[in-house]
Parts: C-alpha cells; structure tokens; sequence
C-alpha cells in the first residue's frame, strides 16, 4: 500500500500520472471542438448547445453541478498533467554531460528525435497553458479581449425562471479581433504538435506499444490531433473572414 501512496515519487509514477490526464484532456478537447461546431448551425442552435451543458444530469443534477464537477476534474487534470511534465524535465536535465554525450555518440538520430519531441512538448505546453488561462478570461468570463458592452453574460429570465445565453455572440465579437484570432490560430497548431506527441507518448506509457500495432497506434495519434486542430482552426477564421456572423 506505501508503495502506491508513493508511486507519484517515482518517475514511472509522474509519467502514468501525465498519461491518465492526458486522456481525460485529450477527451475534452475533442468533445470541446465537436460542441463548437454547433457554431455552424446559428445562433438559437449553438446558444441551446451552452445552455444544455449547464443542465446536464437534469433531474438527478441540480443546475451546473456536472459542470462544475467537470471543470473541477478538468484543471486538477490541467495541474497534475503541468505538475509531472515540469517534475519529469527537471530531473532529465539533471544526466550528466558525460552520459549525454555518450548517448548522442551511440544513437544520434534517435536523441535528435527525442530532443525535438521533449522541445516541442515543454514549451508548446507552457503555451498551451497559459492560453488555458486567457480562453477562460476570454470566452467564459469576458474579461479581457472585449471592446464595452460586447460581451453578453448569461441574462435571467424572470418569468420563465431560466437563464438566457448569447454565447454565439460572444464567440463571434471575440474572433473579430485580430490578435485573439491570431494567438488562438498559433496556439492550436502547438496544441496539435502536443496532442501528437502526448498521444503517441500515453499508448507508449500504457504499455500499448507492440511492434503489430505500432502503425496504427501512430495513425490514431495523427488522426486525433489533426481532427482536434482543423476543427478549432476554422472557428476563429470563419468568424475573421465574416463565413460566421
């Protein structure tokens, strides 16, 4: 029992640790990008959309719980998944020179593959969580990216006591400026390359990586990250360029 407790110590530990987050976030980015697809159908579709997600577990849920829970679970994800990647660098860098330079004089080829994967992962995920931060400031809070009264929080209708949502309206009045669009565009091309590597990277940690199913364990990965970026790549451009609006 001491040794699970202690499991998360162990470098082996903090890796399973990045791997089992990394499913649940992977899995919400995915579902995240279908659900803002819902944009493409107009406003009372997409507005229903974040509405419905407020009342989900409804009856057995009270209003927003499950997605209160969900948030919760999510950013204890975001921090242990940020926590172990940060744990894991520090102790890599902490081989000597001398097996370094050792390991590159034996399998050069397969070091600079590493280096450019442990390079693009590390700072392609302090990126990627700091624009975490900004997105909910953004879209959720409309604290920042909005010029007065363009962002429209949720309104409550006293007579048919329920809340009323313009989130389609938030969504398209925060893509029109061309910062937040650009920084949201260069920011899911580095969450594609993280999401690439990080699931190639978890099957490997899960111990599912047997030479048979190697092609297609790779195809997958390929697969996700670029469904999850072409996906949220188009929401920022259709706004920009007026398809959405």
């Amino acid at each position: 029992m001491t040794g699970v407790l202690t499991l998360y110590r162990t470098s082996v530990g903090k890796k399973v640790i990045m791997a089992l987050t990394g499913f649940i976030l992977v899995g919400f980015v995915a579902f995240h990008m279908y659900g803002n697809t819902k944009l493409y159908q107009g406003p009372e579709v997409f507005n229903a959309y974040a509405a419905g997600l407020r009342d989900l577990g409804h009856p057995v849920l009270g209003y927003e719980h499950l997605l209160w829970i969900a948030r919760v679970v999510l950013l204890s994800s975001v921090v242990l998944h940020f926590w172990s990647a940060m744990a894991l660098t520090g102790k890599s860098q902490k081989t000597t020179a001398a097996n370094a330079v050792g390991t590159l004089k034996r399998y050069g080829v397969q070091k600079r593959q590493t280096g450019y994967a442990a390079y693009t992962m590390r700072y392609g995920g302090v990126l990627i969580f700091l624009f975490v931060i900004y997105h909910l400031l953004h879209l959720t809070f409309g604290a920042v990216g909005y010029n007065a009264e363009q962002y429209q929080h949720p309104a409550l209708d006293l007579k048919n006591n329920t809340y009323i949502y313009n989130v389609y309206n938030n969504v398209v009045y925060g893509f029109k400026n061309p910062w937040v669009a650009g920084f949201y565009l260069v920011t899911m091309l580095f969450l594609g390359v993280h999401l690439f590597h990080g699931v190639w990277s978890m099957f490997q940690t899960l111990g599912l990586n047997s030479a048979k199913y190697t092609g297609l364990l790779r195809g997958l990965a390929i697969l996700v990250a670029a469904a999850v970026t072409i996906g949220n790549l188009t929401f920022p451009l259709a706004v920009y360029f007026g398809f959405v609006q």
